[in-house]
């Protein structure tokens, strides 16, 4: 009974699998779009800022990003009433994603230009 317990396991994790990929492609092919037709900034600093400035649409955070950094930028989004979305990969992958060669662990839409990627989250 272990055994197909097991069996039971992985059979439902390998089904799983391909739906979160289908998302994370989604999230991607939608960050490629605002990335080429809207306005975003990159990075901590700059995220900061444009929250504080009310300027922020939606707020991309990767999941390598630290506890407190992360806590401090929900914070800001809060009371900017911006919302944030949790990416799912860690900052090498946001940065690939945006089709940058450097490492980004959050970054602002500040325009979604042809991208419906406010409407999705």
């Amino acid at each position: 009974t272990t055994l197909q317990a097991y069996r039971t396991t992985q059979f439902n994790s390998v089904t799983m699998a391909p739906k979160s990929k289908k998302n994370a492609d989604s999230i991607n092919s939608r960050l490629a779009l605002v990335m080429k037709s809207g306005k975003v900034t990159l990075g901590y600093k700059s995220t900061i800022k444009t929250l504080r400035s009310g300027k922020a649409k939606l707020v991309i955070i990767a999941a390598n990003t630290p506890p407190l950094r992360k806590s401090e930028l929900e914070y800001y989004a809060m009371l900017a009433k911006a919302p944030v979305h949790h990416f799912s990969g860690n900052n090498i992958e946001l940065g690939t994603a945006c089709g940058k060669l450097f490492r980004t662990s959050t970054m602002t839409v500040l325009d979604a230009g042809d991208s419906d990627i406010l409407s999705s989250q």
